[in-house]
């Protein structure tokens, strides 16, 4: 097995990328959600996993908002997809990490993630719920997490995060 490589997602990874989600999502839905992301949000972080020269594996962080902390830099980690074939590996995990890494470089504060809570606890996640946020959609509580990565900067808020617009379809 070759050693997996996380780069920046680059213009020409485009395709393969919007082929990736489909196939990792059984469905258009994320893919279509990738190429809006792209054209749309900015500041966008997007990493591939690659191995022996393929992508097999993409995680995507777009702006998100907290009204009345406009002092709070956010973003949103959405969606992560990794080749079926290649599921179970370490990809996910590796993505994420690297993921993180590269936003508290990039000067952002807090990630926020609706996902499977046994998988983002690991990384530092925790419910959002605790600092008395939410978010827009009916989610089972511990399912909307959160992961400060400047400690103690959101403290007890309170409120809804608003994940970009392009979340909200075409």
């Amino acid at each position: 097995m070759a050693a997996i490589a996380i780069r920046a997602e680059t213009t020409d990874d485009a395709p393969a990328l919007h082929a990736l989600n489909v196939s990792a999502f059984a469905g258009d839905t994320e893919a279509d959600l990738v190429d809006r992301l792209r054209r749309e949000a900015r500041p966008l972080l997007s990493l591939v996993a690659v191995e022996n020269g393929k992508i097999v594996g993409h995680i995507l962080f777009s702006p998100a908002t907290l009204a009345g902390r406009e002092d709070l830099v956010l973003a949103g980690l959405a969606p992560m997809a990794v080749r079926p074939d290649r599921q179970g590996h370490g990809i996910g995990s590796a993505l994420v990490q690297a993921g993180l890494d590269a936003c508290r470089d990039a000067g952002i504060d807090v990630v926020v993630v609706l996902g499977h809570p046994g998988y983002y606890l690991r990384f530092g996640f925790v419910p959002a719920s605790r600092f008395g946020l939410r978010c827009r959609w009916e989610v089972p509580d511990e399912a909307f997490m959160l992961r400060e990565l400047r400690g103690g900067c959101v403290g007890d808020t309170g409120g809804q995060v608003e994940y970009h617009p392009a979340f909200n379809g075409p």
